[in-house]
């Protein structure tokens, strides 16, 4: 009789479990990582929408388009800018539907198809303690001593990385080569990703490390640590917004619209900053956590358009490549 009574509980929690709507979304390595805002954006919508939110990690645009609408994905969830025309122009995305008021970038944003939930700037991140004085502008590190240490990631491999091309791109134009020629012979190494380079700089390896402004907010709040500070530079900094994404063709259309929806919520906004370690998209400064409010900032934001990054993309890789490979 016992037996019995087990065999029907677990028949119902089976039932249980296959009418649970499945939610796809596809994100990023680093959104699902353990120290990742993912385990945080799970339990916070699970906990409102009777779901089971399943994240796929991996290569997000590569896979979408090989799948084309066979992809089990409801949700895109990490794209930015520097990509988004590619996506656009794959017919795999369906408008966001949300009203966009709420959001607090530092620049304007109308885009009906992806939606920001957090943002930085392209950084370089030194240690107080190993260099006492950082160079001052974009100038000054490009005619720094050759023995300064940098470690950056691969445009070919890396959202930072690319967008470290395109900021060179912005600053320099039709020098960029030559100033990557001046910044070659301080470059300890290119990694693939982010996680690599910083893993560098943290054990001390390098001076400096390619990064975003938000990145000292880590170690101040994490770690109680003030001796990680970004260098400001008066040129400018490169602007990158995280976006995300509804898939035209999901199973899950209400879900999918209740996802989106809860990404400009007060409650995910308020996550995201610690989460993600970037500025929520849609989260007034008075809003921000306090280690957030001590981060030095850049006056000038940077910044393409998704065809202006489509458009000098390559352009800004190959004088990155030629430079280096000299």
């Amino acid at each position: 009789m016992k037996a019995l009574t087990v065999a029907a509980a677990l028949m119902t929690a089976s039932t249980a479990l296959a009418q649970t709507p499945v939610l796809t979304v596809y994100a990023g390595d680093y959104i699902t990582s353990e120290w990742g805002p993912g385990p945080k954006i799970e339990a916070l919508f699970e906990a409102q929408c009777g779901c089971d939110l399943q994240f796929k990690p991996g290569d997000l645009l590569p896979r979408l388009l090989l799948e084309g609408a066979r992809t089990e994905a409801d949700i895109v969830f990490g794209l930015n800018t520097d990509v988004t025309k590619k996506a656009r122009e794959s017919g795999l995305f369906a408008p966001h539907g949300q009203t966009l008021e709420a959001l607090t970038l530092p620049i304007d944003w109308s885009d009906e198809v992806f939606l920001p939930f957090n943002y930085g700037h392209t950084a370089f991140i030194y240690n107080t303690e190993r260099m006492a004085e950082a160079p001052a502008s974009f100038e000054a590190l490009l005619d720094a001593p050759d023995d300064l240490k940098i470690v950056i990631q691969d445009p070919r491999t890396s959202i930072s990385g690319l967008a470290l091309v395109l900021w060179v791109q912005a600053v320099y134009g039709d020098g960029a080569q030559s100033a990557w020629e001046k910044l070659a012979p301080k470059i300890l190494t290119v990694t693939k990703g982010w996680s690599e380079s910083y893993g560098l700089f943290t054990d001390g390896e390098a001076d400096m490390v390619l990064s975003y402004t938000t990145s000292p907010a880590y170690h101040i709040i994490a770690e109680e640590d003030r001796t990680k500070k970004a260098a400001i530079f008066p040129e400018g900094h490169y602007f990158m917004v995280e976006l995300a994404a509804k898939v035209a063709g999901t199973d899950q259309p209400e879900l999918a619209d209740q996802f989106m929806a809860f990404i400009l919520s007060e409650e995910f906004q308020s996550m995201i900053a610690t989460g993600n370690w970037s500025f929520p998209a849609a989260l007034p400064q008075a809003g921000w956590p306090e280690g957030f409010k001590e981060l030095d900032l850049p006056e000038k934001v940077l910044f393409y358009s998704e065809n202006e990054a489509a458009d000098l993309r390559d352009k800004a890789i190959e004088a990155w490549r030629a430079a280096l490979s000299q």
